[in-house]
């Protein structure tokens, strides 16, 4: 019995091959980002294994998960292993959270002067995109951009404080389309000292739905002119990075979702900026494979009860489209071991095809558009100085 999936995308046209010397290599600060591709940070997702596989398949920037700054600057204990990185890897980059100057500051130089794990970090990101309740009704998030002047002094403090480690930012279009704040948070980015700027090209309120509107990346670059702009959203397949930078002249793009369960995504990517095929899609004995593989990391990482619990939410996004059925999936999803995951896969049928479609069926967050949840009268003045809500600051790691 065939799997329920929502139907993929369209198809839009197939991209041209890649020039030679068509795209060149963005740089931030002393790091070359080739091919120009980023994972971006996914709270639960983009920890040390989930990076390993993708760094297999293709260099670029693959980003640790967003640490609340305030947790790092206070030592805790799940803050601190989330922040942690595999032994070989290179450049070591993280995203901070956070929506006080002083913890900002402090996260940085702590990451910048190695006092975290006695490895300095290479790249430090900033999170200003999430569109989550329990983000923005605190004013963090897709919601802080607004607050011109704190903003500010956010990225200020990260950029004094982060030494020679480049600083990055990362928001969105807007809270909504009647609260639009991504031009004034590039150019405050690109004065205050960071090396590049990603836009996911949604607002707050779309969350995950809907489309991208790259035309706000263009719009972005247009006014962004001394440091690299990276575009995010709706990098499903490796042409729509071509077209991505073909169509808004951005100098990278950042993918999110559409390397859920597809780690090979960036291999695929590497090929087309290489000018070079791309390789056949797997058929459900490679991902497989893939999976046995993934669920093996994480439990040597995290011991084989939390790997391959944290495991479980990874079989739906590798199994996407496929023939499984939706017993499998069921016990998938409650699976206790690796053995029992090897058992339960060995009854599938190795030589079945990668899905028609497969490559555009939407993954991960999804959904509908829902109102942004604000504090009170945070809409009033975009130039106030701001005194941030209790427990802006409490969020736990990782999302």
């Amino acid at each position: 019995m065939a799997d329920v999936d929502a139907a993929p995308l369209p198809a839009p046209d197939p991209e041209p091959p890649a020039r030679p010397d068509e795209f060149a290599a963005p740089h931030i600060g002393p790091i070359e980002v080739w091919p120009p591709v980023v994972l971006a940070p996914m709270a639960g997702v983009t920890n040390a294994p989930f990076r390993t596989l993708c760094r297999r398949y293709g260099a670029g920037i693959y980003v640790n998960q967003m640490i609340t700054a305030r947790a790092l600057v206070e030592g805790h204990r799940k803050s601190l292993e989330l922040a942690a990185f595999a032994p070989d890897e290179s450049p070591r980059s993280i995203q901070l959270y956070g929506t006080d100057p002083y913890s900002i500051g402090e996260a940085a130089r702590l990451l910048a002067d190695g006092l975290v794990d006695g490895i300095p970090v290479d790249h430090i990101d900033m999170n200003f995109g999430c569109p989550m309740k329990k983000v923005t009704r605190h004013g963090g998030g897709a919601a802080l951009p607004w607050k011109r002047a704190h903003y500010r002094k956010i990225v200020q403090a990260a950029v004094k404080n982060a030494g020679d480690v480049p600083v990055t930012v990362k928001f969105r279009v807007g809270i909504d389309d009647d609260a639009i704040t991504f031009l004034d948070a590039g150019r405050i980015a690109e004065a205050e000292g960071a090396r590049a700027v990603a836009l996911h090209a949604r607002t707050a309120n779309q969350l995950y739905s809907g489309h991208a509107d790259w035309r706000r990346i263009t719009e972005l670059k247009n006014a962004v002119t001394s440091i690299p702009v990276f575009g995010n959203g709706d990098i499903w397949e490796a042409d729509d990075a071509l077209r991505m930078m073909r169509t808004t002249g951005c100098d990278g793009v950042v993918v999110g979702r559409g390397c859920l369960g597809r780690p090979w995504l960036f291999g695929d990517l590497a090929a087309v900026f290489d000018q070079r095929p791309v390789p056949p899609h797997p058929n459900l004995g490679d991902v497989l494979d893939g999976m046995v593989e993934h669920a093996e990391l994480l439990c040597e990482w995290m011991g084989e009860e939390h790997g391959i619990r944290d495991f479980r939410k990874h079989t739906g996004w590798y199994l996407k489209g496929f023939p499984a059925g939706g017993e499998m999936r069921a016990r998938l999803n409650r699976v206790g071991s690796l053995e029992e995951m090897r058992e339960l896969i060995g009854s599938l049928d190795r030589e079945t095809p990668f899905p028609i479609g497969g490559m555009r069926m939407v993954r991960g967050h999804s959904g509908s558009p829902k109102d942004v949840h604000l504090p009170e009268g945070w809409l009033d003045d975009r130039d106030d100085e701001v005194a941030m809500p209790k427990g802006a600051e409490q969020l736990v790691s990782g999302g």
